[in-house]
């Protein structure tokens, strides 16, 4: 039973008229549309989310980086000052 959405899924796409499987940049059925302007300002727009979303994960990433530094930082200066007074 599991397996029936798969195949059904599968059978539509399969079946389903070239329209609604083409391009939405290209349009896959007018060859000019490719050296369209509209088609340029869609590459660009979709290369622009790509940066913003690679600057917002990279400063998530060195985020997280930093906080994981910090807490061994705390950690470990703990650590010592347990030592220093164990042997006091």
């Amino acid at each position: 039973m599991k397996l029936l959405p798969a195949i059904l899924f599968f059978a539509i796409v399969a079946l389903a008229p070239a329209k609604v499987s083409a391009c939405a940049a290209c349009g896959s059925g007018n060859s000019q549309i490719i050296d369209s302007p509209m088609v340029d300002g869609m590459n660009l727009g979709i290369l622009t989310l790509g940066a913003v979303l690679l600057t917002v994960l990279g400063a998530a990433l060195t985020l997280l980086i930093y906080f994981i530094r910090k807490s061994e930082a705390i950690e470990a200066a703990a650590q010592k000052n347990s030592l220093v007074a164990t042997k006091v």
